[in-house]
């Protein structure tokens, strides 16, 4: 039985402080339909835009990850992120009334604890996951980031973190399933080091910064005076290194809650992929960048298969829709003109026709010989009259109409076509036909690669003795 999609039961509403702006923010979840995906709405900004949380729309990823659309940016959208997919919620709507989401104590489990409180409602849409079938890898060798997608039926993660660090030292942290997120990993709360703190609060740039929404770990000497400082600066009595080498601001939920938190950070960016992951993720030293790169790479992959199923896998052997000699009682071309051996397929909007590239045609032996290639322009010319076929195919009596091709648009050429391919046209009208004129959009593929394409423009007349 296939998992629905599922939202949320009813809004709910958290306040807090942004990390970074220091600004007082109000986050609303809302119920989304299915669909939906997880969606920004700045209510604070004049038409409430709306910002998708899509890997394509990360703007930032220095200090937390920012995505940006319709003019508006949110901030620090991974810890809401990761809640929501550790709890398996498809489709939800979160109102913000500022840039940035709030801190809160520095984990995700005041987010999950909220959404828990809503309830879920199963939706009737079936949840469509990416299988991960081959491995992915992400490296960056000057950093040591090293990740991997493996395919796995579950959505498992791996992820280890080294510092160099005598205090935080190597660390690992796993799950097996994402059912483990809540208890696991989604208390495990943000970190930095003791000179990173100083240089962010030399530069206000956390301006919501609290010493109850991070662990401090301490990775130099630190005077009495300095703990002094740090404590009025948090309006704090007292400040002391902890045996553990952290500030004792806080006490760890877990003896490995730093590289928990990093693999609470990753599934939040992963989730900007747009669509939930059947898989297993390992990852050596992420972050918020390295993760961002790796979510675009997958997702590439995805827009780049999905393409792939919009063409079917022709058998060679069907009949087709019209052969060589139904063809050529449509049109007027003759060898060695002709460029279309088959038309596979024919519907009042779409077209596919079949072209066998073949050495013996006369056009290799002026066109490299050598290295024969099939010219673009020819390429072209079988494209229109591909999509001539579904033109003629509108009136009655084709025999009597030629195709005058009009216009091409966008044309881009990016495969060499050599003897022994066959090309496959795939031509879609743009808008109905209108006058005799058709717009349409061509494909020609050779296997699963994509050698053409382009927009183009014709018209049928009725007249005979023209040249198409």
């Amino acid at each position: 039985m296939n998992a629905k999609q599922r939202t949320i039961m009813t809004e709910v509403s958290v306040s807090g402080t942004g990390l970074h702006t220091g600004e007082r923010v109000t986050m609303t979840f809302r119920p989304a339909a299915e669909n939906h995906g997880y969606k920004f709405r700045r209510v604070d900004l004049e038409g409430s835009p709306i910002i998708e949380a899509d890997v394509d729309n990360v703007t930032d990823t220095s200090r937390g990850t920012t995505i940006t659309q319709n003019g508006a940016s949110v901030s620090t959208i991974e810890h809401v992120l990761a809640a929501l997919v550790g709890l398996e919620i498809d489709n939800v709507l979160i109102d913000l009334d500022g840039p940035e989401t709030p801190i809160m104590d520095g984990s995700s489990i005041l987010f999950v604890n909220a959404i828990l409180e809503s309830g879920f409602m199963e939706q009737d849409a079936d949840r469509e996951y990416y299988h991960i079938t081959d491995n992915i890898h992400y490296s960056e060798p000057d950093r040591k980031v090293e990740m991997v997608a493996m395919p796995l039926d579950d959505y498992r993660f791996t992820c280890m973190v080294d510092y160099n660090s005598p205090v935080l030292g190597s660390q690992h942290a796993s799950i097996s399933t994402i059912a483990e997120f809540k208890k696991e990993i989604a208390s495990s709360r943000t970190f930095c080091f003791l000179h990173e703190l100083e240089m962010l609060l030399k530069h206000d740039l956390i301006k919501g910064g609290d010493l109850n929404n991070a662990i401090v770990v301490v990775d130099k000497h630190v005077s009495p005076g300095e703990l002094d400082h740090l404590a009025k600066l948090f309006n704090r009595e007292d400040i002391d290194v902890a045996p553990q080498g952290i500030l004792n601001n806080i006490e760890l939920r877990h003896q490995n809650e730093p590289a928990r938190h990093k693999l609470l950070d990753m599934i939040g960016d992963l989730a900007l992929v747009g669509v939930p992951i059947k898989g297993h993720i390992m990852a050596a030293r992420p972050g918020h960048a390295a993760n961002v790169a790796f979510a675009k790479k997958i997702k590439a992959i995805i827009k780049k298969e999905r393409s792939r199923k919009h063409f079917k896998v022709y058998d060679p052997n069907a009949k087709p829709v019209y052969d060589t000699v139904q063809i050529m009682n449509m049109l007027p071309h003759r060898w060695p003109f002709l460029m279309v051996d088959k038309i596979l397929e024919l519907s009042k909007t779409h077209v596919v026709g079949l072209k066998n590239v073949t050495m013996n045609e006369d056009l290799f032996m002026g066109h490299f010989p050598g290295s024969p290639i099939f010219p673009g322009v020819l390429q072209i010319e079988a494209m229109v009259q591909t999509g001539g076929i579904l033109v003629l195919n509108t009136v009655p009596d084709p025999e009597n109409y030629l195709t005058l091709f009009l216009k091409i648009e966008n044309a881009r050429f990016k495969s060499k076509v050599v003897p022994g391919d066959t090309l496959i046209f795939y031509c879609n009208l743009l808008q109905p036909i209108r006058r005799g004129i058709a717009q349409m959009k061509g494909i020609g593929m050779v296997g699963e690669r994509i050698v053409v394409e382009a927009e183009l423009m014709a018209q049928i007349v009725k007249v005979k003795g023209l040249e198409a």
